[in-house]
Formats: C-alpha cells, sequence, structure tokens
C-alpha cells in the first residue's frame, strides 16, 4: 500500500506570525510531496513494499540513497506537521517534564540544548528531542534528512521533537536567521503531542 501524503492538522496560515503561509504551502504541499511520491517509487516492486516506515527506517541500508532521504522526508516531515499546533501551550508537564529535568536540569536548559542543536547544524538536517527505553531522554542533530531511527547516525532513540533547519524552512520569512526560527519554533510546539508520543516509546 502506498504512502500518502498526511493531511496537515490546522490551516497552511494557522502558525503565523512564527511560521507564515507561504512557506507552509510550499513546505507542505511541494517538500513533503515530492519525498513521499519519490519514497513510493522507490519501494515499488521491493520485498518493503507494504512496509511501515519506521520498519523500514530501521533496516535501512543506509547506501540506499532513495530511500534514505525519501524515506527520512516522508516520516521527519510527518512528525514535524503533529509536534506543532496553533494554540501552542508552552508549560511542558507529567512524565516528559520530569525526564527533561533528569537529564538538563530545567526546561531553560534543555531549551538552550535544543536550540544549540538546530542553530549549530551546519547545512541542512534536523535537531531532535528523542526518549530511550526506560524513559530517557537526549538531544541531538542529524545533516539532510537522516533521523534517529536510522542505523549508524549516531543519534538514536526515538524521536518525539523534530524541528527541520533545511533553508526551504523558514528563508522566505526569516532568510539567514535561523536562530529567529529555532526560537520561534517553541511558541507552537504541540507539548500534548510530544508527551504522548514519549509515554508511547519509553
Amino acid at each position: 500500500m502506498a504512502f500518502e501524503l498526511p493531511a496537515l492538522p490546522y490551516a497552511y496560515d494557522a502558525l503565523e506570525p512564527y511560521i507564515d503561509a507561504r512557506t507552509m504551502e510550499i513546505h507542505h504541499g511541494k517538500h513533503h510531496a515530492g519525498y513521499t511520491n519519490n519514497l513510493n517509487n522507490a519501494l515499488a516492486g521491493t520485498a518493503l513494499e507494504g512496509s511501515s516506515i519506521e520498519d523500514i527506517l530501521k533496516g535501512l541500508d543506509m547506501n540506499n540513497a532513495a530511500l534514505r532521504n525519501n524515506g527520512g522526508g516522508f516520516y521527519n516531515h510527518a512528525l514535524f506537521w503533529e509536534v506543532m499546533h496553533p494554540e501552542s501551550n508552552e508549560s511542558v508537564s507529567g512524565a516528559l517534564q520530569e525526564a527533561l529535568l533528569a537529564e538538563f536540569g530545567s526546561l531553560a536548559s534543555f531549551k538552550i540544548a535544543f536550540s544549540k542543536a538546530a542553530a549549530t547544524r551546519f547545512g541542512s538536517g534536523w535537531a531532535w528531542l528523542c526518549v530511550h527505553k526506560g524513559g530517557k531522554v537526549s538531544v541531538c542533530s542529524t545533516p539532510n534528512q537522516d533521523n534517529p531511527l536510522m542505523p549508524g547516525v549516531g543519534c538514536g532513540g526515538t524521536p518525539i521533537l523534530g524541528l527541520d533547519v533545511w533553508e526551504h524552512a523558514y528563508y522566505l520569512h526569516y532568510q539567514n536567521r535561523r536562530p529567529d526560527y529555532v526560537n520561534a519554533f517553541f511558541s507552537v510546539i504541540n507539548w500534548g503531542e510530544v508527551e504522548r508520543r514519549y509515554q508511547a516509546n519509553r
């Protein structure tokens, strides 16, 4: 069964002024749609056809550039849309808050660590908050469309929060001011969804 472009859970302009409507329209309707179509083409007629995207990525042959780039692009963006919401609740609570405090000492320190991972990723890539079995959390970044599910990327765990720092994600509005975009992201995080993913994968 072919993968389908997931619908956005909100309107293109819903995240303004933090992320502009034109960027969202291009990012979802062009970039994510392209990854989806190319992923299906890469899977057509192979033994992996019909597998879940998580299983595909966990068992990925990292030399398979088509699956690596487009499978990663499909998964990463699907997560990205879900962990944002126009009615962001900026407060973290419950078990996720406890895990963040245990690892980083404070929520402010977590924000600094995550922002640094996003701001210092050279070129294109992603910043991640991941959960490991047992509930420990960690922050890391990956290049291009790689993600922590893939073998040997040096991250590990299951991503529960991801930030796209490819220029197409922010350049129309922020130009070269990536730190401003990263800071704006914290105003639209859907912490309820991040907490749900934490609980499901701890």
